[in-house]
């Protein structure tokens, strides 16, 4: 390895003037370059989720999107109030 590229994996920043710097900075570089540099850290993370999804068929999708599209929401939206409107939960 030369030198320069020593020299570029030896400084990682405390901050980044820009969001273009960060890329710039690590689309060069790998973070296992910076493996003696990182703290363990404990984290708690849900995997379960908040959605079920559903088959529909086919010949829905058109005017369900069309509809949705009306009323300036996403398909997902429209079909939950509908179903709100269908089902008291």
């Amino acid at each position: 390895m030369s030198n320069k590229a020593q020299q570029l994996q030896d400084t990682l920043p405390e901050n980044f003037e820009s969001l273009d710097g960060f890329w710039d900075f690590w689309d060069t570089r790998s973070s296992a370059d910076f493996e003696d540099e990182m703290e363990d850290v404990n984290a708690v993370i849900e995997l379960s989720s908040s959605k079920v999804y559903f088959a529909v068929a086919k010949d829905f999708v058109r005017p369900i999107r069309a509809q949705a599209r009306e009323q300036g929401v996403s398909p997902e939206t429209l079909l939950n109030l509908w179903l709100k409107e269908k089902i008291s939960v």
